[in-house]
């Protein structure tokens, strides 16, 4: 497979652009543990393919919560922004190979769990922000990373289809996600997900684990 083939990428941010996964399993222990409760071993996973709204319902209903969803919503944005602000860092080498696809013409796309108020700083801090044609999240779209909806939208807000678009992922949900679609899908194997690496392997078209190995 030729990456350099394809008209479009389109990259899935956390895990995949950035660094951010440990991030959200410690704002998960922290938001949970305040209120008593002990991280479950499957809770990650389970909201990593959900927008912020379904991951908020869903933990509100696991755990009974009292919180409205807005405020669980609110309480999640405002720990992880400083972070996306300030601290997070690139996958490596993911900043050096967006400008390396952008200088040779590619269109690129963003698909997203994360919020703007997320996305937008962090992308800016790194200086890749004015590199993406379109921001796509699952807010927008009616389901999650397990399914295609999210990569459709920003195919389709690109101009391109998905015979012409690869999609990045790092989540084995979002892999089959895009392959449903009928999306090209290159894993990026990071230990967050080393219990799913066989998977990512097995079931993606290309996969790596730094970008320096793409060009």
């Amino acid at each position: 497979m030729n990456i350099n083939e394809y008209k479009a990428a389109i990259f899935d941010l956390d895990g995949t652009l950035i660094r951010s996964n440990g991030v959200w399993s410690e704002i998960d222990r922290e938001f949970l543990g305040k209120r008593g409760f002990e991280v479950p071993a499957d809770y990650y996973k389970a909201v990593s393919t959900k927008n912020f709204r379904t991951a908020a319902v869903y933990t509100k209903e696991l755990f009974g919560l009292p919180e409205s969803i807005e405020s669980i919503m609110q309480e999640w944005q405002d720990m992880a922004v400083y972070e996306y602000t300030h601290v997070i860092g690139e996958v490596d080498g993911a900043v050096d190979y967006l400008r390396y696809l952008a200088e040779k013409g590619m269109k690129l796309g963003l698909a997203t769990a994360s919020s703007a108020a997320l996305y937008v700083p962090v992308l800016k801090r790194l200086g890749v922000y004015e590199l993406f044609g379109f921001f796509a999240t699952t807010e927008q779209v009616r389901r999650g990373k397990g399914f295609p909806d999210v990569y459709e939208l920003a195919c389709e807000k690109l101009g391109e289809t998905p015979e012409t678009s690869v999609v990045f992922e790092d989540i084995i949900e979002g892999i089959r996600g895009a392959k449903a679609g009928g999306f090209k899908a290159v894993a990026c194997l990071n230990d967050h997900y080393a219990a799913d690496r066989d998977a990512l392997i097995a079931e993606s078209d290309m996969h790596f684990e730094s970008y320096r190995e793409l060009f």
